[in-house]
């Protein structure tokens, strides 16, 4: 199978930049257990919430 020339069944063009069959790795925090790449998540939602909140907004021409 082909898409726009790259070849999806010999090589790693379309591949992921790290080794996904590897086990997850967690953080735990008592009760809670987080992966990290959902806590990586959760932190890239907090800080665009937070620039959204504290970068003005853009004004019309009056």
């Amino acid at each position: 199978m082909t898409i726009t020339g790259l070849s999806l069944s010999g090589g790693r063009a379309l591949g992921a930049p790290i080794d996904l069959n590897g086990t997850g790795r967690y953080v735990h925090w008592g009760v809670i257990q987080l992966s990290v790449a959902n806590l990586v998540v959760i932190g890239l939602m907090v800080v665009v919430f937070v620039a959204a909140l504290l970068l003005p907004f853009p004004r019309g021409r009056r």
